[in-house]
């Protein structure tokens, strides 16, 4: 069995045993995992490869010479008095059978085999595409499960404080420092967390149910992320590849097609050839017969037929070619945009955890402390808002750049074996 492992920058291929081709059911789910699950389970990949294989087929039988067709009939036959439906009444009248084959030119065929394989080319290319769109679905897939949980993570991180800003309430109620709204107020933020709460776990459950859908229903615990700090591949790299990844590759394919396609309008002009040959019989007493028949066939009026041709494929090509190069303008625009959002995704995240995310920690903190001095709980309330809404646009930070990252780990085609 073989594996495709995706790793930044890295695509390697791993052999395992039969002993251990399953996953071990405790095994947390990577990423890459998870991606090579989801594609070795879409059937649209797998149909995908019985396309390309319905395109070899049909390629093999491109170029070759087509089947000779058989002739019988009655030649001089009379039908007409004196000697009307008598037979070898006419020494002319002869029974025949015949073969003939049919000979495209050499250009003809050759163009014929070319377009074969340029089919081929396309096939393969689409193939490729849908991997690639398998592999980005399966891993926001498996990024959206971790974001959630890590959102999870964030609020059940401050579950504790909410229940000892509760008991405080009630202490210094008890004690005649506090108030009943106190009490209330911080009952209700302990509430609203909860409720926070319970609307993740919704969320998990809803990203765990389409990251089945990819892996199957065995789904272990996620492993830990990738570190989406660091790209798969340097820019330099990212930019200098264009050509070779897989969004361009269905654009290579088409332009081999619209070449192909023009090479077959031309050989157009080639003239075709056909022989024949007859056997013939006339009866008893009267020889047989034998016809011999070469036949070409005469592009000499080319200009409404061939000509036209021609120029309507050359135009298809010169098309495709303007679109490709559009493509690839579009592609490369499109990468220094997902890395320039990458960066920024990567900034703001390094501020909220080394600054803001501490800040609004100390602050709550600090804010309950005082409380428990004799303060007012206004200022915990409102602190602990906010370092909840902060904490939530982390983790919508951190998800926010991994799905730039999985946007440029896979743009270059999988390295598959062939069967």
């Amino acid at each position: 069995m073989r594996l495709l492992i995706r790793s930044p920058g890295l695509l390697l291929l791993l052999s395992l045993s039969p002993t251990i081709r399953g996953y071990a059911a405790d095994a947390p789910l990577t990423l890459v995992e998870a991606v090579q699950r989801g594609v070795a389970r879409a059937p649209l990949v797998r149909a995908g490869r019985d396309t390309i294989a319905a395109a070899r087929a049909r390629a093999d039988r491109a170029g070759r010479l087509p089947d000779p067709s058989m002739s019988v009939g009655l030649s001089n036959y009379p039908v007409t008095a004196p000697d009307a439906l008598r037979w070898g009444a006419e020494p002319m009248s002869m029974r025949s059978i015949g073969l003939t084959q049919a000979i495209p030119s050499a250009a003809t065929r050759t163009a014929e085999r070319r377009l074969a394989d340029a089919s081929v080319g396309v096939a393969i290319a689409r193939r490729a595409v849908t991997i690639e769109r398998t592999e980005q679905r399966v891993a926001d897939a498996w990024v959206a499960v971790w974001a959630e949980r890590r959102r999870r993570a964030e609020l059940l991180d401050l579950r504790e404080e909410s229940r000892l800003a509760v008991q405080i309430a009630k202490a210094r109620l008890r004690g005649g420092d506090g108030t009943v709204t106190d009490v209330l107020a911080a009952q209700a933020a302990a509430l609203t967390l909860e409720n926070r709460i319970d609307a993740v776990d919704a969320a998990v459950a809803a990203a765990r149910a389409e990251l089945q859908r990819w892996v199957g229903s065995r789904m272990n615990r996620l492993a830990a992320a990738p570190d989406f700090a660091r790209l798969p591949q340097t820019p330099a790299v990212l930019e200098a590849s264009v050509d070779r990844q897989v969004p361009m590759g269905v654009w290579h394919a088409r332009e081999s097609a619209a070449a192909a396609t023009l090479a077959e309008a031309r050989a157009a002009t080639h003239p075709d050839w056909s022989v024949g040959v007859d056997y013939g019989n006339r009866g008893p007493g009267r020889s047989d017969m034998v016809s011999l028949q070469f036949s070409v066939s005469l592009p000499v009026f080319t200009r409404h037929r061939q000509d036209a041709g021609i120029l309507a494929a050359d135009d298809d090509w010169r098309a495709v070619q303007a679109e490709h190069r559009d493509a690839r303008r579009a592609q490369r625009a499109a990468i220094r945009a997902t890395l320039a959002v990458w960066r920024g995704w990567t900034r703001r995240i390094d501020r909220d955890r080394d600054q803001l995310l501490p800040l609004a920690r100390d602050r709550s903190r600090t804010a309950l402390a005082a409380y428990r001095g004799g303060g007012s709980l206004q200022p915990w309330l409102d602190a602990r808002r906010d370092e909840i809404a902060l904490r939530l646009s982390y983790v919508d930070a951190l998800a926010a750049r991994a799905a730039q990252w999985t946007a440029l780990a896979y743009l270059m085609p999988a390295k598959e074996e062939l069967p």
